[in-house]
């Protein structure tokens, strides 16, 4: 695919702004920009317009039917097809679509997610027209659909999704920044956005071998399993030679992500063995998220084109590396500054040190709110675990930025920055060149990277709405706070010169350079007062809480309803969550492995009994140990199974959320893993003609 040919196809699904530039009258248009940038109400002129010319192109491109894509707190999308069929007189039928039917739709908005908001019996919700991402086609077997994206809220007013409390995170950190900024001088500013690039870590196995694991169908990750010989440690699958089946699905998936307008970048093998990555060039936070969910959709789609599945859990298989997702995220002004660029001498550059600051202060103060951010039940099994950051929140500024905050915190007074020097290679045909002022460093969860943030530990298959939507609310808390001092001060820079001195000495404990992976790392955290949630369920607390609630609220991000909503439903996913692993793993245990034990015990068995009765006196001392050794894990598999069965019923029995969360945290995760210790042991002993789903083996290499 060449130049002319990805120009060709690169957003020829997307209703963007080029086509409506092209497709609706000039004063509309201009109109629809004014509402865009300044949030103007939507009168029903623009919206009809707008809706006349998204159908026409729509069935210009074969679509018969629309609907509001929405994204309720599932953490998936959602969407009800609606075509555009009207009755016309006399039997016939027209191709309508209204502004109406464009801005508002009707969900039901008691069968999602809603923590309590909405009853059974209280039915209606509504989704609205964000016309701030622009709406695309997709096409699969149910024909081509016009999707138009959507936020999701309750009858009575409550934010039912991600994308609201997103937008409005936007809209607080946008308001404070400005603020700050024309505080500080800047008085043509008008906003600022957040942009955001997510990469995204994924398995890819065969589907063939995939449906043979009902623990993979139902939970998305093995239950059990033993490593293989070979797992990750020759460090030969990172950035390898892609297999050509690999390579062939990527294509597929580029161009189909380039049809819908997604800057689909790089592409590469990751670390772990069926691991790779994709990673997208940045966009505004809540098209970037809207992006991301399509991306894992149509990642999941194109693998089975190609016969294979595509694996989004954080922990598909114990041994190897999990998979993660990378949230970039900077700040932007309308003209086009990125708040977060240090520049060649970032001690003079007061506006990047004052941003730094808030940025630090918000990572530290609200450090819980975070970890919870961006955690869901599959990514416990990665944080802290030596493969991705670890559940302690720390930033990491490397050499330079150190520096420099050292200097400040000393003396008050930064009056020098550290340089990249040359490097040199020492072969006279390669080019000499200058290194970055500093090194990187991937155990750090909340990283520097040059001119924006790295939030490292955000689990791979969470959207990214909510991690964004916490980022931005705590650091326009701070900004709120800075501007409230510097708009008071006499002289607004000297005011930042010491707010900076002062926020970085008070808040220096949450910088940290080194191995975030080591004990000691664990040990220095904690005598920093830094906390250490090892789990999802261990942070909930964090969004309830009243330094939280009062935030929000001020803010106009969330209320205490919307909040307290959200703490029961993480509650609630986490123990549906492991209860669902945990009676996945009670029926393979009784249907698959347990039986499939006892058969090859048994032919064990009389294989001894045939020998000694062929051959008086013969050793079998060796058939006789491997029976006795099964025989045993036989047994402690079927005790473990029996307990997994009683802790299942008694959490089910458990009323309160947070209870319940908490006992399936503590006591049915321990005997799952009793469980799986002994299948897992018997897996590399009993024949392979006997053991009755595809090895790690079989999924890892086998593509």
């Amino acid at each position: 695919m060449g130049q002319n040919v990805i120009e060709d196809v690169f957003a020829k699904d997307v209703f963007n702004d080029s086509v409506m530039r092209e497709r609706l009258p000039k004063p509309i248009y201009k109109k629809l920009k004014k509402i865009m940038a300044e949030g103007q109400d939507l009168d029903m002129e623009v919206a009809n317009a707008v809706a006349h010319a998204m159908k026409e192109w729509a069935l210009e491109r074969g679509a018969t039917h629309y609907t509001h894509w929405f994204q309720p707190m599932t953490g998936i999308t959602a969407e009800k097809h609606d075509s555009f069929i009207q009755p016309a007189g006399e039997g016939g039928v027209m191709l309508e679509f209204s502004g109406k039917e464009l801005v508002k739709g009707e969900p039901d908005a008691s069968s999602f997610p809603n923590g309590g908001i909405r009853d059974t019996c209280e039915a209606r919700g509504y989704t609205a027209w964000d016309c701030t991402s622009p709406a695309f086609l997709k096409e699969d077997a149910a024909g081509v659909i016009l999707c138009i994206p959507t936020a999701f809220c309750s009858y009575t007013g409550e934010a039912l999704d991600k994308k609201t409390p997103l937008l409005r995170s936007m809209e607080a950190i946008s308001a404070q920044a400005v603020r700050v900024l024309k505080a500080l001088g800047n008085e043509t500013v008008k906003e600022v956005s957040c942009s955001v690039g997510p990469e995204q870590e994924y398995f890819l196995v065969d589907r063939e071998k995939y449906l043979q694991r009902e623990d993979l169908i139902f939970t998305g990750r093995t239950l059990f399993g033993a490593m293989p010989p070979k797992g990750q440690e020759m460090d030969d699958h990172y950035f390898g030679t892609l297999k050509e089946k690999i390579a062939a699905y990527m294509k597929e998936l580029n161009e189909e992500l380039w049809k819908l307008g997604i800057l689909a970048k790089t592409q590469h093998n990751e670390v772990a063995p069926a691991q790779h990555e994709l990673a997208p060039i940045y966009a505004t936070a809540n098209i970037a998220t809207d992006h991301n969910q399509l991306v894992m959709e149509v990642m999941k789609k194109v693998a089975k084109r190609h016969d294979m599945e595509c694996l989004l859990h954080e922990k598909p298989f114990a041994g190897v590396n999990g998979s993660g997702k990378h949230d970039n995220w900077s700040l932007v002004t309308d003209d086009g500054q990125n708040l977060l660029e240090p520049g060649k001498t970032p001690h003079e550059n007061m506006q990047f040190l004052l941003f730094l600051a808030a940025v630090i202060r918000a990572v530290d103060e609200n450090a819980g709110l975070l970890r919870l951010s961006a955690s869901n039940p599959g990514n416990d099994h990665r944080l802290g675990a030596n493969e991705a950051p670890p559940a302690i929140i720390s930033i990491y500024l490397g050499e330079q930025l150190q520096d420099v905050v050292d200097q400040l915190i000393a003396t008050g007074e930064a009056t020098s920055s550290k340089t990249g020097e040359k490097l040199h290679t020492g072969v006279s045909t390669l080019p000499d060149f200058m290194k970055d002022a500093t090194d990187r460093n991937r155990t750090s969860p909340f990283a520097f990277t040059g001119n924006k943030f790295e939030f490292r530990m955000v689990a791979s298959s969470l959207s990214i709405a909510g991690p964004n939507t916490i980022l931005n609310t705590i650091v326009a808390d701070v900004l709120s706070d800075f501007a409230d001092q510097l708009e008071k001060a006499e002289n607004a820079k000297d005011a930042a010169h010491d707010l900076i001195k002062k926020t970085l000495t008070d808040h220096q404990r949450v910088i940290f350079n080194g191995n975030g992976y080591s004990d000691g790392w664990v040990k220095e955290a904690e005598k920093r007062g830094l906390p250490n949630m090892k789990t999802m369920v261990d942070a909930v607390p964090e969004i309830v809480s009243e330094k939280t609630v009062e935030m929000f609220e001020r803010l106009g991000v969330m209320n205490r309803v919307e909040l307290e909503a959200r703490a029961e439903i993480d509650y609630e996913t986490y123990a549906k969550a492991i209860n669902i692993e945990a009676k996945t793993m009670v029926e393979m245990a009784g249907k698959k492995f347990i039986p499939a034990i006892i058969a090859y015990v048994t032919d064990l068995a009389a294989s001894i009994n045939e020998i000694k009765a062929a051959c008086e006196g013969v050793n079998v001392e060796v058939q006789t140990d491997l029976l006795k050794e099964a025989s045993d894990l036989l047994a402690q598999a079927q005790k473990a199974q029996n307990a997994l069965k009683r802790s299942i019923a008694e959490g089910a029995k458990k009323t309160d959320v947070a209870e319940q969360a908490k006992f399936f945290k503590d006591v049915v995760k321990a005997d799952m893993d009793a469980l799986r210790t002994p299948i897992d042991a018997l897996e590399p002993i009993v024949g392979k003609e006997y053991w009755p789903v595809p090895c790690y083996a079989d999924l890892l290499f086998e593509v």
